[in-house]
């Protein structure tokens, strides 16, 4: 047994390597992950996966903070991170994963056609689509935000909702946009745009007080730019994002929760961590010992 593998099978005991009631009761220790596998059904992707010896995971390449490509050219992001926590889940290394880089109207086709073991793609989890794939458990909570400028009179909520039809507002043209901003900012001018880059570009010509975009836009250019850009303080409409998996397999849906429980409420939290810190430029809430708080 390698140094790796007895270190894992120790934290899978948990603090100071005692299973619940272990110090009481004489628990055995737990297995290791492959060895755990064995119990799996010879169908679950959880075995296949760990059989292959890498995580096969689709996802996208051009939308920052959620994945996208550095100076080096390497997929970086929210997204890519938490592929990379669960490959760090399965192999207890973080650099076992391929991607596969899709066009957003795969995500589902390539998860029930087997090219993928899971999609992690920015992916709202809705009703409709819940009935094509499994949904792991949301890692984050999407919402329209409104980007402002730090120097301006309408940088923050309360001053844009004082404006009144003073108040201009840009957003990308779509069925029920111009009522989505008037739910927050109800006699706001509302400027439909073709596309994400003009709603951007007409706050940083003036045109606009304000550009209604995703929440994590609004975080992740604040957080490289905030002498350029700054958060309002609104943010409304929560849609979930959650990894995509096949359904039928309730091994693989339940590994993957768990390790995405891990990272995100337990003792497993640095890669996670890091994540929110460098994409949203915030940092993740102190995780407390005693009630759950999943």
């Amino acid at each position: 047994m390698t140094k790796t593998t007895e270190r894992r099978d120790f934290l899978k005991l948990g603090a100071f390597g005692l299973a619940g009631g272990a110090l009481l009761a004489g628990a055995t220790a737990i297995p290791s992950a492959r060895l755990a596998a064995a119990a799996a059904d010879p169908n679950s992707k959880l075995r296949s996966v760990l059989d292959r010896g890498h995580l096969i995971v689709g996802t996208g390449s051009t939308n920052a903070p959620w994945h996208f490509e550095n100076e080096k050219g390497e997929l970086v992001g929210m997204d890519i991170t938490m592929a990379q926590i669960l490959a760090k889940g399965l192999f207890a290394d973080p650099t076992k994963v391929e991607f596969v880089r899709q066009d957003p109207a795969a995500r589902i086709p390539n998860i029930n056609t087997g090219k993928v073991d899971i999609t992690i793609q920015f992916m709202t989890i809705s009703s409709d689509r819940a009935q094509l794939v499994n949904f792991s458990r949301p890692y984050y909570v999407e919402g329209v935000a409104l980007l402002t400028l730090p120097g301006a009179d309408g940088k923050n909520f309360d001053q844009l909702k004082a404006a009144g039809k003073g108040a201009r507002v840009s957003i990308l043209q779509n069925v029920g946009a111009e009522e989505g901003v008037h739910e927050v900012l109800p006699d706001a001018t509302v400027m439909q745009l073709d596309t994400q880059a003009n709603v951007i570009q007409a706050l940083d010509s003036h045109r606009v007080d304000a550009a209604a975009v995703d929440l994590s836009t609004v975080r992740w250019m604040v957080a490289r730019s905030p002498n350029k850009y700054a958060d309002s303080g609104k943010s409304w409409r929560s849609m979930l994002y959650g990894a995509a998996l096949p359904q039928g397999d309730l091994d693989w849906l339940t590994f993957v929760n768990q390790v995405f429980n891990c990272a995100m409420f337990g003792h497993e939290n640095e890669l996670f961590d890091k994540a929110f810190k460098d994409y949203f430029g915030d940092t993740p809430p102190t995780r407390k010992t005693g009630f759950p708080a999943i």
